[in-house]
């Protein structure tokens, strides 16, 4: 009873853990900023500024499904070696993703490789 109860737990960890990471990495960056400063007749004035952005970079990994909607600068890289990159291997081509590069299987959108700041 106590061996199904824990294998179920550690189960329930496994599937709610990646979830857990993506909110996470979803979540908005909040910046609060506070100005104090002398009003008129003598008075201390505070302003309270809250600044909210949104994380709109996707980190993708291997293994992953590539959705060029949430790609930044989405382009197909038909001159790779202008990137120093090697050929793609045959059904996948190289694509960009804001400063990176993705190699992308054609049909299946499934993520072989991504290699960081590539583009400058």
């Amino acid at each position: 009873m106590i061996k199904k109860l824990l294998m179920s737990l550690a189960a329930t960890t496994m599937v709610a853990s990646p979830m857990v990471a993506a909110q996470a990495q979803a979540a908005p960056h909040r910046e609060v900023t506070r100005v104090v400063h002398q009003g008129p007749h003598g008075r201390t004035v505070v302003k309270q500024k809250t600044v909210v952005r949104k994380n709109d970079y996707h980190r993708w990994g291997k293994g992953q499904r590539f959705d060029r909607r949430y790609a930044r600068d989405y382009r197909v890289i038909n001159n790779y070696r202008d990137y120093r990159l090697n050929a793609p291997p045959r059904g996948y081509h190289w694509v960009r993703s804001g400063n990176d590069a993705v190699l992308v299987a054609i049909t299946s959108g499934i993520i072989g490789a991504v290699i960081g700041s590539v583009i400058r």
